[in-house]
């Protein structure tokens, strides 16, 4: 008999996110999958195009059926809709689940951004005794701190009690980034939690994008979200002073996020020159993007939570054999330094990041080759799809949810 996932999120198709291709992938290994999610919304917060925003809707794709909540939108510039998104989903998913719960074998919950999403899965599993899996992409309480809440007594206190209870009630926790077990293990001593990364979900035997011309210029592109945490705004101010030496290079930057606007007032205000913006495209269209640069950039701020996290463009980046200009600490630095996939340099100092574009540069009659060789070595060895997918299917497969 088919094992019946139902797979609890708050990101899924046609919101581009690695969720889509593990779930597709468990219908063609027999599974029989539905998915609780919310109308999609993101990277705008506004619902997308062919969309309604119901209290509640039913979809099929790929053969996973899709149950849709209400999304409350407008959160990307307002933290009280942010927070009130949080609650609605956490809400409305637990009072469905109290309903659907019994149907399935497994609850999975991909967890990127708030814990909260795990709330329903929590309740599955005390009423009805389902093993829960747990996939965690974004650790809490870090990233809460992050955006920027005041860590104060009452606010760790009230935090602890939320994460604690949430990581106790869960039969497996399987971390993207291997960092983020440290942050998590205090919740859950003793408790096992495998390294499953994300694996690129474009790939250069997709087609799409055929004929993207970037410039005549040496590239660098940054792809993907445009956020507070990018650190785009001291990429640019590097580059701003690698191009007033070296006018014969290009910084592209392709996607959208809530800091676009900012940054793009910057390189306006400021006249910085070179810098290109392409706005977001689909994914299908990306690989147009990854083949017509010569240097991808990856960049964070300098925060300890930031530091675990390995951003999920540089799967993608390591995909198409680029040379990677690393401009965070942590992780990604320690790979691309240890495997020798590019350059790095330190997030807080633009004279840095000068200093390693214009190096980037002189490398381009040779050099750049051993850089790309390195990157597929990489992904081979840490980033395949088959043995991750793998991995965390037994993880849920298990007998309890337990291996």
């Amino acid at each position: 008999m088919a094992l019946k996932v139902l797979i609890i999120t708050e990101r899924f198709y046609p919101e581009e996110f690695i969720i889509n291709d593990l779930a597709a992938e468990w219908v063609a290994r027999g599974f029989k999958v539905d998915v609780l999610t919310q109308a999609p919304s993101y990277p705008f917060a506004r619902i997308l195009p062919g969309y309604s925003n119901r209290l509640f809707s039913r979809e099929t794709w790929k053969g996973i059926n899709i149950s849709r909540i209400f999304t409350v939108t407008g959160y990307r510039d307002s933290l009280f809709r942010k927070l009130l998104a949080y609650f609605n989903f956490a809400f409305v998913s637990s009072v469905i689940a109290l309903f659907i719960g019994h149907r399935y074998d497994r609850v999975f919950v991909y967890q990127t951004g708030p814990l909260t999403q795990a709330f329903p899965a929590v309740l599955i599993r005390k009423l009805y005794s389902k093993p829960f899996t747990m996939w965690v992409q974004d650790v809490w309480p870090d990233m809460v701190y992050a955006y920027g809440f005041k860590k104060t007594r009452l606010m760790k206190a009230f935090l602890d009690f939320i994460v604690g209870f949430i990581y106790r009630n869960t039969d497996n926790i399987a971390v993207s980034c291997a960092g983020f077990a440290g942050s998590i293990e205090p919740y859950v001593p003793g408790k096992p939690m495998p390294h499953f990364p994300n694996w690129p979900t474009v790939t250069p035997d997709q087609t799409g994008g055929a004929g993207v011309k970037l410039s005549d210029r040496f590239n660098f592109t940054f792809a993907g979200n445009i956020g507070k945490f990018q650190n785009l705004e001291n990429v640019i101010r590097g580059f701003s002073l690698a191009f007033a030496e070296n006018p014969d290079m290009q910084l592209n930057i392709v996607g959208d996020g809530s800091d676009f606007e900012r940054i793009k007032n910057i390189v306006s205000r400021d006249g910085v020159s070179g810098v290109v913006f392409w706005g977001r495209k689909k994914q299908e269209e990306m690989p147009g993007y990854f083949r017509a640069s010569d240097v991808m950039v990856i960049s964070l701020c300098d925060q300890p939570v930031l530091s675990l996290t390995v951003p999920a463009k540089f799967q993608a980046y390591l995909a198409f054999s680029k040379p990677i200009f690393c401009v965070m600490n942590g992780e990604v630095k320690r790979m691309v330094e240890e495997y020798n996939t590019g350059i790095c340099a330190q997030p807080d100092n633009p004279e840095e990041i000068k200093t390693c574009f214009l190096k980037f540069y002189s490398l381009k009659g040779g050099g750049l080759e051993a850089f790309s060789y390195n990157s597929r070595l990489l992904l081979d060895k840490v980033y395949n799809r088959e043995k991750i997918i793998e991995g965390i299917t037994e993880l849920v497969k298990g007998e309890g949810g337990r291996l």
